[in-house]
């Protein structure tokens, strides 16, 4: 059930956060997209959560890095970074927060940005600015605490390093000779805080097409593409 009033989304956001917030003008300010913010005078408090997220973003970064260190002892900086790729991904924050049923406390300003809550830009922004904030109220603890709880499972599936199809792709053509993949955007469509991508790779003689709310994750999506077209499944075992 979407909540009637700021005071319920507030409370909402903090049971799904499990985070009682000691400032909770911090959390009012994490769950604004900008659609909402049109008209508003910008004052502290009453801007959009941009400014989280750009902190947020740093913060995920920290966190999952010293994490990774301590859980793979072992392995090198390019496994790692590959890991590490794959949970601060779009992608991943938006499961997470999919997961734990976090857009119905983000509030829009239009029907139509409603209509996107749930799309992967808009939620993984707001994850981002939540983790921001309860940085901000409660300190690198908290938000230590937060992250390992909700990432956890993520985490716990990567036995193996998750393989990049971009970078697959391209080993596979320098290893038969072959020229670099070359990426291009087909079409870019939809409003800035929900778009959606198309992208299509060449290689080999043969094309894949891919399409995502991010052009990273289109990429990836082609490249994914390209590859089962060059290798097959029998062959890729």
């Amino acid at each position: 059930m979407t909540p009637d009033t700021a005071g319920d989304r507030l409370r909402l956001a903090q049971d799904l956060l499990g985070h009682r917030f000691e400032r909770p003008e911090l959390l009012a300010e994490a769950l604004t997209h900008r659609s909402a913010t049109h008209g508003r005078q910008k004052r502290r408090g009453t801007g959009s959560n941009e400014r989280l997220e750009f902190l947020g973003d740093r913060v995920l970064g920290l966190i999952i890095a010293e994490w990774l260190i301590e859980r793979f002892p072992d392995e090198q900086e390019g496994k790692l970074g590959l890991r590490f790729a794959d949970l601060v991904s779009r992608e991943a924050l938006a499961e997470i927060g999919t997961t734990i049923g976090y857009a119905r406390a983000v509030t829009l300003g239009s029907a139509s940005a409603a209509a996107e809550a749930a799309g992967m830009n808009v939620l993984a922004d707001a994850m981002e600015a939540a983790l921001a904030a309860i940085y901000l109220d409660a300190g690198i603890g908290a938000a230590r605490a937060f992250v390992r709880r909700v990432w956890e499972r993520r985490v716990a599936s990567q036995t193996l390093p998750p393989e990049d199809p971009k970078t697959l792709l391209q080993m596979w053509l320098q290893g038969r000779g072959k020229p670099l993949p070359v990426y291009q955007v087909v079409s870019s469509v939809g409003p800035s805080h929900a778009p959606k991508f198309v992208i299509s790779v060449a290689g080999a003689g043969r094309e894949g097409v891919g399409e995502a709310g991010t052009k990273r994750a289109a990429e990836r999506a082609a490249a994914a593409a390209l590859l089962a077209q060059l290798i097959p499944p029998e062959r890729a075992k």
